[in-house]
């Protein structure tokens, strides 16, 4: 049954894609740990290639695909579509901003409170960039509105469980912490997405916008796959390329 002209939209949730929005959450920010551990060489010079995998880890699997799983386990009784330029540059803004942060907060190879202070606020401040930007670039016969109140509730949790994944991420060093880290990381980016989600009403429209790009169903599912595959495939060819060449310079001074 059609939803009438203004009437408020009442969403359900997949719960399997739910947890399936988690689990690709926990994997971005575990490889992004793994990298994070070796963006600063010993000289505390950064490691460009590593940083670059970290920030891909988290902000392009880690959060930006969490994401758009997320909205597809969001469901309304009206059809769901994204404006392609906002989806690519939420991509783009979620990579660039975690990228910052975890630099910030890897302080050249040593762990200091104000990069740590800094780049948990900036990890939390992009997380909900690129949420809300995601949700902006919805497409439907809906018009949204949100609560500020509750949108203020998800930035403080996103800041926070940011900083306390931080931190362990720099001061743990065994793979068990930051496995740790990585759960603690992936709560903050769903508690934050699913508590945002909550901070908006729809209200049904005669038409959605007319925008000259979008994509929506089974192409947004195989888009945010095909994104998360093939980062993963770049970071495991990098990190796998940095241990081959570690290896032969150790072998070389033996």
């Amino acid at each position: 049954m059609d939803p009438l002209l203004g009437q408020l939209l009442t969403p359900r949730y997949d719960a399997a894609l739910v947890l399936l929005s988690y689990l690709i959450s926990f994997w971005g920010a575990l490889l992004a740990l793994q990298c994070a551990k070796s963006m600063f060489r010993k000289d505390g010079t950064l490691d460009l290639g590593m940083t670059l995998c970290a920030a891909a880890s988290l902000g392009g699997i880690g959060i930006w695909s969490m994401h758009f799983l997320a909205m597809q386990a969001y469901r309304l009784s009206v059809p769901i579509s994204y404006d392609v330029w906002l989806t690519a540059a939420s991509l783009l803004a979620a990579i660039v901003i975690s990228g910052i942060a975890l630099y910030l907060a890897g302080g050249h190879g040593k762990f200091k409170t104000g990069g740590w202070l800094a780049g948990s606020l900036l990890a939390g401040v992009g997380v909900c960039v690129m949420h809300y930007m995601g949700m902006y670039a919805m497409n439907l016969r809906a018009t949204m509105s949100l609560n500020l109140t509750t949108v203020a509730i998800s930035m403080v949790i996103a800041i926070v469980a940011a900083g306390a994944a931080l931190w362990l991420a720099f001061n743990l060093t065994q793979l068990l912490h930051r496995i740790v880290a990585a759960l603690v990381m992936a709560l903050a980016v769903c508690s934050m997405h699913y508590v945002g989600m909550y901070a908006a009403n729809m209200i049904c429209t005669t038409d959605a916008p007319l925008i000259p790009l979008k994509i929506g169903g089974n192409y947004l599912d195989v888009s945010v796959y095909a994104v998360a595959g093939l980062l993963s495939l770049c970071i495991f060819w990098v990190v796998l390329g940095r241990s081959m060449d570690e290896n032969k310079l150790a072998d070389s001074l033996r």
